[in-house]
């Protein structure tokens, strides 16, 4: 990014929901840690560059620590002979008052089940918003060392200081959240993770995006020039619809409403967003609270050639005999994964899976006890046993998503002189207004009657749509687009939570929202429930549903052949198409 052509402001964003738990734990090793390491070794690459070019680093690499990790850069920028002027940002890490905040009245709810949080956290970090960023940036910050802001503010705030824009811009505000949602998770902007990716040219090591921002809040997202992967419409649309909730996307600066935003494409690798209304950030600012859940062990059954299910029950069976029973245990989940096909080829190929995992507060049930009865099964059970066993258990953390008043949160800026500054609040909005605006719950249809038009043809979803899924604490969301406005106006008629539901049985029984995003031609549908505690608890094969939305696409659904027709006309012209266009 910095070697490969102008840039202004280099951004890096290091943190997930997960990255908090492991990062508490890295600190439980080492009290001086706690931050993403990995950024100290790039800046030694680079950061004598961007001191020479101008170019301004702003990154949320701080994590637990971000003063930590502002002290370490300045020992180290002295080796290099470097002396970078940096700040960082504070105020997110509400643990030290967590106390304090209960007694106040602060119950913590969890955003998606409502019940009152009554462990005890090891991490709880408030998502701040871009000010702290503007302000280290007006007072000549080099470098920005950001603990856990929200992920597009590493855009907002550079951009609402180069623009001088103020607090209430909200238009210009959410036009630049939708930036740096775009660019948050890297190549995922330029091809990487694609559905089409049979389309991009070259997809070994593709170049990160880039955000051009321009005053009134519209931007172009491109990447430098003669670099592998592909900015397309098609591209950033995959990344809008990634890990969103509603239409409204809530941050901490603005409230960013993604069905009033419009792509184009304006040139090669060059795709403008514009149209992007904002409204009143809300009152509330989101909590990451992470607590220790308890301990966990997973045995893996091979089971081989005939019989699947009676050699899965007879492994199920026999461990839970030797173990005296499921009840024994606070959690079991079971899961038969069929990856065989019957009259293989290859013996691999004839193989499904049985994973049991087990959980418990008491470590003592699980690791010696479970490998000792997974010996005793290895001559006694199901024929062409084998199994992956670990001998430890793990402890695992659960992710608690809740909300507090933003006026119980203290942001402040620590300059590159030491002085402390509190950034500007935006003025605020009750959430009631953005509650509404929520769609209907299982089963909501927007649309009315299905759109037929004509004959159709049983082919895998895929076939005419896109998708993206991930992880926002134990939910899912797959948003899946259309690439013709024939195929949109099919997709909004005809794909309802119900048929999600068809195409998902494992959501069966989960409250699934649905909300249209026409200037994407896209659906966005989140499954509520479906990855239970969040990543770290998850025993899904998928813990993050990253495959979700490629399952969906596989689906087999009845699709219109007008619609299958004009894609092959539209495949047929681009193959038609001289080299040189």
């Amino acid at each position: 990014m910095v070697e490969d052509g102008q840039i202004d402001v280099l951004t890096g964003d290091y943190l997930a929901e997960l990255t908090m738990l492991v990062l508490w734990k890295n600190r439980q090793r080492d009290p001086d840690g706690g931050y993403a390491s990995t950024f100290l070794k790039q800046m030694e690459q680079v950061l004598g560059t961007c001191l020479e070019r101008g170019i301004k680093i702003v990154v949320n690499a701080g994590g637990l620590n971000p003063a930590g990790l502002a002290n370490r850069l300045r020992e180290l920028s002295e080796t290099w002979g470097l002396m970078p002027r940096i700040a960082h940002i504070e105020g997110d890490d509400l643990l030290p008052r967590f106390a304090e905040l209960r007694s106040a009245g602060n119950d913590f709810i969890n955003l998606d089940t409502g019940r009152v949080l009554t462990a005890d956290p090891i991490s709880a970090n408030v998502y701040l918003g871009a000010w702290g960023i503007t302000e280290a940036l007006k007072a000549g910050a080099d470098v920005v060392i950001c603990p856990r802001v929200s992920d597009a503010s590493l855009v907002v705030g550079p951009a609402a200081w180069a623009f001088d824009w103020n607090v209430d811009d909200w238009d210009k505000l959410a036009g630049a959240v939708a930036a740096g949602h775009v660019i948050e998770c890297g190549t995922q902007a330029t091809g990487g993770n694609y559905s089409f990716a049979n389309e991009i040219p070259n997809m070994l090591h593709p170049g990160f995006p880039i955000a051009e921002m321009y005053p009134d809040g519209t931007s172009v997202i491109t990447k430098h020039e003669g670099t592998a992967g592909q900015v397309s419409v098609g591209t950033v649309t995959a990344q809008l619809v990634y890990e969103i909730d509603t239409a409204r996307y809530l941050n901490p600066d603005v409230v960013a409403r993604f069905d009033t935003l419009t792509l184009e494409q304006v040139g090669t690798d060059r795709v403008l967003i514009s149209g992007v209304r904002g409204e009143p950030a809300t009152e509330t600012l989101k909590v990451c609270v992470n607590y220790l859940g308890g301990h966990r062990h997973t045995v893996r059954f091979h089971l081989t050639g005939l019989d699947i299910d009676a050699k899965a029950k007879l492994a199920e069976d026999g461990l839970f005999h030797e173990l005296g029973g499921r009840d024994r245990f606070a959690e079991v989940d079971v899961r038969l994964i069929r990856t065989n096909r019957l009259d293989a080829e290859f013996n691999s190929e004839a193989v499904a899976r049985l994973e049991i995992t087990l959980k418990d507060p008491d470590p003592r049930k699980l690791g010696r006890p479970v490998f000792d009865a997974m010996v005793s099964l290895g001559l006694a059970s199901y024929a062409g046993l084998y199994v992956d066993l670990d001998r430890a258990s793990s402890e695992y953390g659960v992710y608690w998503p809740a909300l507090i008043p933003a006026t119980e949160v203290c942001h402040r800026v620590v300059l590159p002189d030491g002085t402390t500054v509190t950034p500007p609040e935006p003025p605020r909005a009750a959430m009631s207004g953005v509650l509404e605006a929520r769609p209907a719950a299982a089963g909501a249809s927007a649309g009315g009657d299905v759109l037929d038009l004509g004959p159709t043809r049983r082919v895998p979803l895929g076939t005419l749509f896109g998708a993206r899924s991930g992880d926002k604490g134990g939910n899912a969301n797959v948003g899946v687009w259309a690439r013709s406005d024939d195929a949109y106006a099919w997709l909004v008629k005809n794909v309802t939570a119900d048929t999600f539901r068809a195409m998902a049985p494992e959501a069966r029984d989960l409250v699934i929202t649905r909300c249209e995003l026409p200037g994407l031609r896209a659906i966005n549908f989140v499954v509520r429930g479906l990855l239970g505690e969040g990543v770290a608890s998850c025993t899904r094969p998928d813990p993050q549903a990253k495959g979700l939305g490629e399952f969906i696409r596989s689906r087999d659904v009845n699709l219109p052949i007008v619609l299958l027709d004009e894609l092959s006309d539209t495949a047929g012209r681009k193959h038609a198409e001289p080299a040189s266009t």
